[in-house]
């Protein structure tokens, strides 16, 4: 919407317009609570316009049901402990290592019996980095949960994958993604890249993305590091810790809610989906 034929045109006129939008959907969306305060920064409202072509009105639209979502199942409250038996098998896990432009890297095993995705860090956006290796259509989410997982994070938490790889998917996982395609809207489609490891074009896709150096050598990588689930639940139990004192100081943090401290409750919401399927 902001874009400019010619290059030699400032991109002080496109901030100075992004930033008439984001005032301009403060007021319409009105007074808030203390928690809804919290989650509207101005990082959040430019997500939310963003997700929706910097329309104002539908982006007020769309906040408004993620605010009333937000109150109805209080992804904030979600703890490790609530969890953490769903990391057990490390199905999904915040990885120890970064892309090289310092984003969060989250690895998922379709193939693994329980499921947990738990992003803590202050990330506005994600990788994703699934290993489908393995994968039958057994280990096949359900429709109904793949379209409950997809709402939530195309509805309530716009604007957050950067990237993701899917690792080696048997053609077999081509009918399922085809009828999962159909609740995925276009921008996250354009996100998704299909990697194998026997295809050294496709893998420097990754590699241009992640350093072979830190990726695990079971993507391809030479990293020997492995999942440890004492060692994560160590690090998840802390983050607990500094996510309660994120919530529970209104008065301090009312103005520091930027660059993404509420992605921590994408993943709880969304393995508590996976548990009852499972």
């Amino acid at each position: 919407m902001f874009r400019r034929k010619h290059a030699s045109h400032s991109n002080s006129s496109d901030a100075e317009q992004q930033e008439a939008k984001i005032n301009e959907l403060k007021s319409a969306l009105g007074p808030l609570s203390a928690h809804g305060e919290k989650y509207c920064s101005d990082t959040c409202f430019r997500r939310y316009l963003e997700a929706r072509n910097w329309n104002v009105t539908k982006s007020r639209k769309m906040l408004e049901e993620s605010l009333k979502w937000r109150a109805t199942y209080k992804p904030e409250d979600i703890r490790w402990p609530d969890v953490s038996v769903e990391a057990e098998t490390g199905k999904m896990y915040k990885a120890n290592f970064r892309d090289r432009e310092g984003r969060t890297v989250i690895i998922m095993r379709p193939t693994k019996e329980n499921a947990i995705l738990d992003q803590r860090e202050g990330q506005e956006k994600m990788v994703w980095l699934i290993d489908f290796t393995g994968w039958t259509m057994a280990h096949a989410t359900p429709i109904k949960t793949a379209r409950e997982c997809t709402s939530i994070l195309q509805n309530h938490y716009p604007e957050r994958l950067a990237i993701a790889f899917l690792l080696n998917p048997p053609k077999v996982f081509e009918a399922f993604y085809r009828a999962v395609k159909y609740f995925l809207d276009p921008r996250s489609i354009e996100k998704l890249n299909f990697v194998y490891l026997k295809d050294e074009e496709s893998m420097k896709v990754l590699y241009k993305c992640i350093d072979p150096v830190v990726l695990p050598v079971e993507f391809g990588g030479k990293n020997s590091v492995v999942y440890n689930h004492e060692d994560y639940s160590k690090l998840m139990l802390q983050e607990d810790i500094e996510t309660s004192s994120f919530w529970e100081d209104d008065a301090k943090t009312v103005n520091h809610a930027i660059n993404g401290t509420l992605v921590p409750d994408v993943a709880s919401q969304l393995s508590r989906i996976a548990a009852k399927a499972s």
